[in-house]
């Protein structure tokens, strides 16, 4: 058994001013800009509301894009269950694995984001 949910959604941008980036997307969605955690240098989080899912601006080589992160307590077992739904594994990043749905988005599964928490709105999969 294990838990997944949807985490965040990324926005890749192909930019070479990820900040002036970030700066559109905040005032497009009326949050504010996170301070940059400097570990993260391609990421600048906006500040969303707990019950909201978290939303970061992403400096990318490839063309622009959103893509979406669903979370889970146990990354392999999500990913073989998406695979039984027709999803394709693309490669394994760090402590995340890239895939991509039969319709051709790319997304990817991550550990659980809020705190190491994926809360009580998760799903649960025998």
């Amino acid at each position: 058994m294990h838990r997944s949910r949807l985490s965040n959604f990324i926005i890749d941008c192909k930019t070479d001013d990820l900040q002036s980036a970030a700066r559109f997307w905040s005032a497009a969605l009326g949050r504010s800009v996170k301070q940059a955690d400097p570990a993260q240098d391609n990421y600048v989080g906006l500040a969303m509301h707990d019950d909201e899912p978290i939303v970061e601006v992403q400096k990318v080589d490839h063309a622009s894009r959103v893509h979406l992160d669903i979370e889970s307590d146990d990354i392999e077992a999500e990913v073989k269950r998406l695979e039984s739904l027709g999803a394709k594994r693309v490669a394994a990043i760090k402590t995340w694995v890239v895939m991509e749905a039969p319709t051709g988005q790319r997304f990817c599964v991550i550990r659980p984001q809020r705190n190491g928490q994926l809360g009580p709105h998760a799903n649960i999969w025998e």
